[in-house]
């Protein structure tokens, strides 16, 4: 018997892919941004149903009977409330609750499985013990996860919160040995399609420069490397390319710098590579027409990496659902 599936939250769909490759039928996905729906959309073009409003203003009785019965809820509720990236900014309390919208649809929908995903610091909010608690009342046995994407063969240095949910037993889900870990060198793209500008000119910002001199004094200028483009990170601003990528997040942040005979060069990485480096595989479109370079970052910076979900609903739906590669 077939698993099928619906993913709350779902932007372009990394939790979906990773179901979906790990043998489930996608049945809905649900998402108010209007880029996220489009990706989402097109790339699930066999979903019964792809939800565009706002999830709180939904009925779920409603929607099952659109769609009927689902083994297995996927959700990512919003995580820039929770995250460190928001700084000492005050925080959305509203936007932070979108979570226990889980609770009304498994409440209504009763799967099997259900899978939580979030930011790590979700567990320091006040209310995620509730939200435990309520999902413990409604029978679900729980486990709570922290994986980072590297483990799974994805380039990308990602750790994330899962909190597993089964009606049967208790997961008991451990992290894979990883032998070695994908480089960021493994993504990017150095055939010449992306055109590149000299990294020392006038225009350029002098945190930028030091940065990129940084990597230098301890590279030596033959070898290629990527900064920080925007923000910083505490390592100092810059990264070897023979290592994973640091945390992709909803900005334009990294820049490969390569040398060459005219002094080093430079751009930015560029969505198609950040699509990689997040673990999805070079078929899923992400490059739709008319769609502006920034959203599709910021799809990809608040995305679930495929290869980690595979791996989880592989593991929750062992004994019921078949798993085809990747």
């Amino acid at each position: 018997m077939g698993i099928r599936a619906i993913d709350l939250f779902c932007g372009a769909g990394g939790s979906s892919t990773g179901a979906q490759n790990a043998g489930a039928e996608i049945v809905a996905g649900f998402d108010m941004w209007a880029p996220a729906v489009r990706v989402y959309r097109e790339n699930f073009p066999a979903a019964k149903k792809v939800y565009d409003r706002d999830i709180r203003e939904l009925s779920p009785a409603e929607v099952r009977s659109e769609i009927g019965d689902i083994d297995l809820l996927l959700a990512s509720p919003e995580c820039t409330n929770h995250s460190v990236a928001k700084g000492a900014l005050e925080r959305d309390e509203e936007s932070r609750f979108t979570a226990f919208q889980v609770l009304r649809f498994a409440e209504e929908f009763r799967p099997e499985w259900i899978v939580v995903e979030n930011v790590v610091e979700m567990q320091a909010w006040s209310r995620h013990g509730e939200l435990v608690d309520k999902l413990s009342d409604l029978g679900y046995h729980l486990q709570s996860a922290t994986f980072n994407a590297q483990e799974f063969s994805v380039p990308q240095s990602r750790k994330r919160l899962f909190l597993l949910c089964s009606l049967s037993t208790k997961p008991e889900i451990k992290s894979p040995e990883a032998e070695e870990y994908r480089p960021v060198s493994s993504i990017l793209d150095t055939s010449g399609r992306y055109n590149l500008s000299p990294l020392r000119t006038p225009r350029r910002a002098k945190a930028t420069i030091e940065r990129a001199e940084r990597a230098i004094a301890a590279l030596g200028a033959t070898q290629s490397f990527l900064i920080v483009y925007y923000g910083t990170d505490g390592s100092g601003g810059w990264q070897r390319i023979d290592k994973p990528l640091r945390t992709i997040t909803t900005l334009d942040r990294f820049a490969y710098v390569v040398p060459s005979t005219d002094g080093h060069m430079m751009r930015m990485l560029q969505p198609e590579e950040l699509k990689l480096a997040m673990g999805y595989d070079k078929q899923f479109k992400l490059d739709l027409p008319n769609m502006p370079r920034r959203d599709k970052i910021k799809l990809m910076g608040n995305g679930v990496c495929p290869p980690v979900m595979k791996y989880i609903v592989s593991f929750l739906t062992k004994e019921r659902c078949p798993t085809t590669s990747n």
